[in-house]
């Protein structure tokens, strides 16, 4: 008998039999009936984080400016961009591969990867009929030649960029269908010293983690709640100087703030606001002012529009996106939208860490193609930012993550998408996993480890089983979200030579769960790829 197929649009909203209703914000985008807003959560310019002073302001606003309110330019942290597949995409296997406790090489059962998406033609350690390996390794981690995530990646990046990038895989289970997992970690990134001159963290989605899923419990602050950013005009608008400068030059309209500043000054000296934090509110006032002159001074004049970027957007192929497919309406050029806003902040150093979210991942129970499609979307978006970070010569880690998984019973797809391959048939959280990808402009990261067998388990952190399943006893993560991410914190850290006070992050000998410091090195991929800042990229 012909099995009927799914021929609805891929991005078309997802109604599957064995899913309740949507009734929260975070059901309706996993299954495709939401995109994001189209708002900016977040204060205008007197509200605004920023730094990097270029010496103009008056030395006494100045010094408010770094000891008083605490306006600085960051810690010269690596830039942090994740990746949020709401729904539960599939990771492993038909994208990146996961071996057995060897690493990404020590291969599954056939049957291991039939699970995974994988026919038993296609499964790592055979060829294709040109002859390509399907274990393909020009990312230096590990990708199904034919990955819908890798030939994303490489269609986003230029030649040779990909010689410079390298990444690790986690085995990890985390629960299906639901934003409840802790994976987001955006706020342990900001604990660890990463600081933009606008904004702590910037996220695609209006909710206490920028993305779909939670921050973990521990790691929650309300004041690293990021700002939504999720289209050019919120990039523009955070940095809003008003008419002021266009009518002055920035230096007389720096002026003119520093004399407001001044004038509200004096009168907030006169005026007793009758409560206990009078010195408090006081000093909110004086600072929402000094930061008003100071963002006149730093960016009066200066486009940060995304759209103004020629890395970014042009109307030849000379960008990473033409002007065409990144403002033809369609979902994937909301996507491009989104990355490029959250990018072009992080990687220029206005916000020290930013999450991109993407919905409509809960795609099982159709063909496969659908799966494809969006997976391709997601890896254009993922190679963006590797490349964004090699035109502007800047190292960036890259983390991606689902909430749960899902499998294959084998029933393949033969259409021109489905690239005969399995249809995804249900969630399946024991397939989960999730990896990070890493750009040093001056060498591909280096694993740890004195042999490739040793560096082969730095790559993969955590195992499967030959039949397609986490090994749940191979790291303290595999059945834990919020170790998963205090692991990528550590690993974070570690980039900057600096996962001995990891320990230290939220105090001194806090609980976070993976070890000691046998262990810890354990669960590190990478030898640090800076010394100091990035500016001296080693």
């Amino acid at each position: 008998m012909t099995k009927r197929r799914n021929a609805r649009h891929w991005d078309a909203p997802q109604l599957h039999g064995d899913h309740p209703r949507p009734v929260t914000r975070r059901q309706f985008v996993a299954q495709g009936f939401m995109t994001g807003a189209a708002y900016t959560v977040g204060g205008g310019a007197l509200s605004l984080l920023s730094a990097n002073a270029m010496a103009a302001l008056s030395p006494d606003i100045d010094d408010l400016r770094l000891n008083t309110c605490q306006i600085t330019d960051g810690a010269g942290k690596i830039p942090f961009i994740c990746i949020d597949l709401a729904g539960g995409a599939n990771i492993s296997g038909s994208n990146v591969l996961v071996g057995q406790s060897g690493g990404q090489s020590d291969f599954l059962s056939t049957a291991g990867y039939e699970k995974m998406g994988l026919p038993g033609d296609m499964v790592p350690g055979l060829t294709d009929t040109n002859g390509n390996p399907f274990a393909n390794f020009d990312l230096g981690l590990g990708f199904h030649f034919d990955s819908a995530f890798r030939r994303g990646i490489m269609a986003s990046l230029t030649p040779g960029t990909e010689a410079n990038i390298n990444g690790a895989v986690i085995p990890a289970r985390s629960d299906n269908d639901t934003g409840n997992n802790p994976h987001n970690p955006m706020a342990g990134i900001a604990l660890a010293g990463s600081k933009g001159s606008i904004l702590t963290l910037a996220g695609s989605e209006n909710t206490e983690s920028g993305g779909n899923s939670m921050a973990p419990a521990m790691l929650y602050n309300p004041e690293l709640r990021p700002t939504k950013v999720d289209r050019p005009s919120d990039v523009v608008n955070l940095v809003d100087t008003g008419d002021l400068v266009g009518i002055l030059s920035k230096a007389d309209a720096t002026a003119v703030m520093e004399s407001i500043y001044r004038l509200s000054d004096q009168k907030m000296g006169r005026v007793d606001t009758l409560v206990a934090e009078d010195a408090a509110i006081k000093k909110s006032v004086r600072c929402g002012y000094v930061k008003a002159a100071h963002i006149a001074e730093e960016f009066g004049g200066v486009p940060i529009d995304p759209l103004l970027d020629t890395n970014i957007v042009a109307d030849d192929n000379s960008a990473i996106f033409t002007t065409a497919e990144f403002t033809d309406g369609s979902r994937s050029a909301r996507e491009f939208q989104k990355t490029a806003s959250v990018m072009k902040l992080v990687m220029n150093g206005f916000a020290g860490a930013g999450c991109i979210e993407m919905g409509g991942y809960d795609y099982h129970g159709g063909a496969r193609a659908e799966g494809e499609v969006k997976d391709f979307r997601a890896g254009r978006c993922m190679g963006a930012v590797l490349e964004y970070a090699a035109r502007l010569v800047k190292p960036v880690m890259m983390y991606v993550f689902s909430d749960g998984s899902l499998s294959s019973n084998g029933t393949i797809d033969n259409s021109t998408e489905g690239r005969g391959k399995g249809e995804w048939t249900s969630d399946n959280s024991s397939t989960a996993a999730s990896f990070f990808l890493v750009y040093n402009p001056t060498r591909r990261p280096i694993l740890l480890g004195g042999t490739p067998e040793e560096q082969a388990v730095h790559q993969q952190i955590g195992a499967m089983d030959a039949g397609g399943s986490v090994m749940r006893a191979a790291t303290p993560m595999a059945n834990n979200v919020n170790l998963l991410v205090n692991s990528v914190i550590l690993n974070y850290m570690a980039l900057h030579g600096d996962q001995g006070n990891f320990g230290n992050l939220l105090s001194p000998g806090w609980n976070h769960g993976l070890g000691g410091a046998t262990q810890l090195d354990a669960l590190t991929a990478f030898s640090p790829i800076v010394s100091g800042t990035i500016a001296n990229p080693v």
